[in-house]
């Protein structure tokens, strides 16, 4: 079972990411425009009334409609859609049923989806080490007089 905060956690991981504010969203701006890639589920509970939070589902932005379609009817316990979302290249996702192997690909699915092209490329780099590797011994500046190294005194 996931959670916001695994969401969050998730999305905020990713470069150029920012937390939408006011809401439970988050976008990746592309062109110098922002770019929404999952949010929290916006329902329809009165049929004139606006649509309000609701923290138990997210929209995920997919590919195109043919992924949307396998989507749904690959588990419809974890995916669902609703009228609004009728022609637009998103699901609808159940954070109870959803485990977090499967958020973290969903969420970085979608930030691909929106993000630049620049954005891309840097996420594919490989990570580096954070702690330095010390260096091969044959690689070492030798000291020289007066312990500093390279003096030439």
């Amino acid at each position: 079972m996931a959670s916001q905060a695994d969401v969050r956690r998730i999305a905020l991981s990713l470069p150029g990411t920012r937390e939408v504010t006011g809401r439970f969203a988050f976008e990746v701006e592309n062109k110098g425009k922002w770019k929404g890639f999952v949010w929290v589920w916006l329902e329809r509970v009165h049929p004139k009334k606006g649509r309000v939070p609701n923290p138990s589902a997210l929209g995920v932005r997919v590919r195109d409609p043919a992924e949307k379609a396998m989507l749904l009817a690959a588990d419809p316990d974890i995916f669902f859609t609703e009228p609004h979302y009728d022609g637009y290249p998103a699901v609808l996702v159940r954070l109870k049923a959803v485990n977090k192997a499967l958020l973290r690909k969903l969420v970085e699915e979608a930030w691909r989806c929106q993000a630049p092209k620049a954005l891309l490329a840097e996420a594919q780099q490989p990570r580096t080490d954070p702690l330095p590797t010390r260096p091969h011994r044959s690689s070492r500046i030798p000291m020289r007089r007066g312990g500093r190294r390279g003096s030439s005194r």
